[in-house]
């Protein structure tokens, strides 16, 4: 256990010493995405195969070092998610792609037996090799601070935290900085909350931290329930030390000896390495009473949620932890005055907590440095959709769009064109081709009628139907409406059953009107901020393709063809041979016709399932 500060100083010391011995790593991705592709076994395959050819293997660095050794991890998220399972070579920085278990021989025998790189594990893009994993572009243009040490460290050690700086910055603000200066240089930096409101951290922390009050807490949201992000996920799976720090630090800074993580259930791996890292951080005295001689306490534990989207809601988080239904409040009083168990508390998620150690260690006018004035520092984002590259980005805040889709995305796939896309998750909006310059950051994204939200990018194409993108993110929002405030719960059904209608072909234009008032009520007048933003995907596919809605409610017709009740099933007689397969295939008796003669379809009776079209033989039945 270390005692004092001077016991953490050694400790770091000795670990970055054994750091240091390691001739040669291997970083294999122990992320979920990489994980399902059976990461893990190929890191049990490579350790294997590293002693099998009688060289020193270091798994941690608990155990005396050894020099010329070869440090094999398992590490966080490396973000090229389309490209996994991913295994990175230190110090060379090789990044080998798409490994498979067959792989694991030869990149011992070239890379770490010799000092070769695995050509055709390495990526490729328009002819060109990038064997580092700094030149490949969907990296270059990225700035990764919070993401810094995901795909870089051992992501279930704590020595590895230590012995590259961890815990520096919770000893500064321990030990040489009171809280008032604490609160004063998060104040100062204009770090503004990551889980979607973009509310200043310092005010918040200032807020709490006046509070008369004997009991305080520090609460990290880490539920990230909106369709298509993991940002959060891979920060507690791939550097979970990083935002505990930045935890320990707001409990210095506020007077809170108390802290909770909440983390959806559907998280398991990193509820299993944030439970590792709060028992090494027990067991080194980091946590608990008189933390390294200093006087003070603060220790974590970890509530599980059961996967509800209005948990996300600050007042509905702590409702939960406290073992009752996940529902919000009225305001005021806010959480900073009474939240969990009715105390102050500091609730931020998981991304503003691992900005936190960064600006204590490099200081506000560092972190003004990077991004715009109003909303300095970087940002996370999942990058998803019909786009080239998906997996996790981080860039400066004011980062274009036309930079991240094209640029670090690689642009839409199969060469389509970009149509739209979706930011803030179910409570964002679309942005279109004329935002492609906007630049990300708190005040652009309202301004255009959208919200960074947690970071969420869903990426669109040409062929992808706006109207049901409006109604697939409204079918979510009802389904997770909490029910306590009338104009979101019925309202939101009320918007999802107009959406239904007009993507069935029965919708009228007096729908559109309708669809827009119940959004100006519901924004308006509903208890929480989730509630209050669910009508933006309408509002914004509204704004920007009423087209669509009228192509849909005038002519009955989908103009990307997606819309599976507004499809058209046809057969052409021309190249119909009458074999009758269609009308055998078809399960409602729709087809119908002579042997040797073309076919018909009775429209009426058509259910669009495309059965016949995949039978025929002839590609004579197309959509229409």
């Amino acid at each position: 256990m270390l005692l004092t500060r001077q016991d953490l100083q050694n400790a770091r010391s000795h670990y970055k010493s054994a750091l240091d011995f390691q001739q040669k790593k291997i970083l294999v991705c122990a992320g979920t995405g990489c994980v399902a592709g059976g990461s893990l076994e190929i890191y049990a395959e490579l350790v294997r195969l590293i002693e099998q050819n009688g060289i020193a293997c270091a798994v941690s660095l608990e155990k005396e070092p050894h020099d010329h050794s070869v440090g094999v991890k398992k590490s966080g998220c490396h973000g090229f998610c389309e490209m996994g399972p991913l295994v990175r070579i230190e110090p060379m920085g090789w990044l080998y792609i798409k490994v498979k278990l067959e792989d694991c021989a030869e990149i011992i025998s070239q890379s770490i037996v010799g000092d070769q790189v695995v050509d055709r594990l390495t990526y490729r893009k328009d002819g060109q090799q990038y064997p580092t994993q700094e030149e490949i572009p969907f990296y270059k243009k990225q700035t990764r601070l919070v993401l810094e040490h995901c795909g870089h460290i051992d992501a279930t050690s704590l020595q590895e935290y230590l012995a590259i700086g961890g815990y520096k910055a919770f000893e500064k603000a321990l030990f040489e900085m009171t809280p008032d200066e604490i609160v004063k240089v998060i104040d100062e930096s204009n770090l503004r909350g990551r889980g979607g409101g973009g509310y200043p951290a310092g005010r918040k922390w200032s807020q709490v931290k006046r509070q008369k009050s004997e009991v305080k807490f520090v609460v990290c949201n880490g539920d990230e329930g909106d369709p298509g992000a993991f940002m959060d996920r891979s920060v507690m799976e791939g550097d979970p030390h990083r935002m505990l720090e930045g935890m320990m630090i707001a409990g210095v800074a506020c007077g809170a000896a108390y802290g909770y993580i909440y983390v959806r259930a559907e998280y398991p791996l990193a509820i299993q390495r944030l439970e590792t890292a709060i028992a090494q951080n027990r067991s080194f005295g980091l946590l608990g009473d008189n933390i390294l001689g200093s006087g003070r306490a603060f220790d974590v534990k970890i509530s599980k949620g059961a996967g509800a989207f209005v948990c996300g809601e600050g007042s509905a988080l702590t409702t939960s932890i406290e073992g009752k239904r996940g529902m919000p409040r009225v305001k005021p009083p806010r959480t900073v005055e009474q939240g969990l168990y009715g105390k102050p508390t500091v609730l931020n998620n998981v991304e503003t907590f691992a900005n936190v150690p960064l600006i204590i260690n490099r200081g506000s006018a560092w972190y003004k440095s990077i991004g715009p004035e109003k909303s300095p520092g970087t940002k996370a984002f999942a990058l998803t959709g019909n786009i080239e590259n998906t997996g996790l980005i981080e860039v400066p805040m004011g980062t274009t769009l036309r930079e991240v889709i094209f640029d670090i995305g690689g642009g839409i796939r199969g060469g389509a064109e970009f149509k739209a896309v979706q930011i803030g998750g179910p409570s964002g909006g679309c942005l279109t081709r004329e935002h492609l310059d906007l630049p990300l950051d708190f005040d652009s994204l309202k301004k255009a009628g959208a919200m960074i939200g947690s970071g969420g990018l869903v990426v669109m194409d040409e062929h992808t139907c706006m109207v049901e993108v409006a109604r697939f993110f409204m079918n979510f929002t009802q389904n997770e409406s909490c029910g306590k405030c009338v104009p979101c719960r019925e309202g939101t059904k009320r918007m999802l059953q107009i959406l239904e209608r007009i993507v069935a072909g029965q919708g009228e234009m007096a729908d559109l009107d309708m669809l827009l008032e119940l959004a100006d009520t519901i924004s308006s007048t509903a208890l929480c901020g989730l509630g209050k933003t669910a009508p933006l995907p309408v509002v914004s596919t509204i704004k920007y393709f009423r087209d669509e809605y009228e192509a849909h409610v005038r002519e009955k017709r989908c103009p990307a063809k997606n819309c599976q009740k507004l499809k058209t099933i046809l057969i052409d007689p021309a190249l119909c041979r009458g074999c009758s397969k269609c009308s055998r295939a078809c399960p409602v008796g729709a087809i119908s016709g002579k042997i040797k003669e073309p076919f018909l379809i009775d429209q009426a009776k058509c259910i669009k399932c495309g059965a016949c079209i995949d039978t025929c033989p002839f590609k004579a039945i197309r959509e229409d």
